[in-house]
């Protein structure tokens, strides 16, 4: 079966819902799981943080121009957690204002550590937010 989204709601309703389902992740390692986050981690809070406000608004007004302000913002996040999860993987902790035990966490079922998450979760944004405007606009 192949979905076909062709309306700007139904793009923009999917990356509102990624980047809720990440703010919610990340606020369940901090709070929930008590897992501080490290420097690198807070930098890319600040830029998904948001996407949840601009995404949804653009969602209820079925803006598709939206992109030119939540791309940026999902590349950037993009960028730093690739970065991020490099570290993670060749020094086995990230060094931008002192160790980060804590993104050692690697999800039960996926294998997955907290930059990877981040990492898929920008990457999914960035190719929502392009496919709406190769197809929508």
């Amino acid at each position: 079966m192949t979905v076909r989204i062709s309306e700007p709601v139904g793009w923009l309703s999917a990356a509102t819902s990624v980047a809720t389902v990440a703010t919610a992740g990340s606020l369940w390692f901090s709070l929930g799981l008590g897992l501080a986050p490290c420097d690198l981690c807070w930098y890319q809070r600040i830029l998904m943080y948001p996407l949840v406000a601009v995404l949804g608004v653009a969602t209820i007004e079925a803006r598709p121009a939206v992109w030119r302000t939540a791309l940026p913002l999902a590349g950037l996040g993009a960028g730093l957690a690739t970065y991020h999860s490099f570290l993670q993987a060749t020094r086995g902790q990230c060094t931008l204002g002192g160790p980060c035990a804590t993104v050692q966490w690697q999800s039960p079922s996926l294998g997955l550590t907290i930059p990877n998450l981040s990492l898929a979760a920008f990457a999914l944004l960035a190719v929502l937010l392009v496919g709406m405007r190769l197809r929508v606009e």
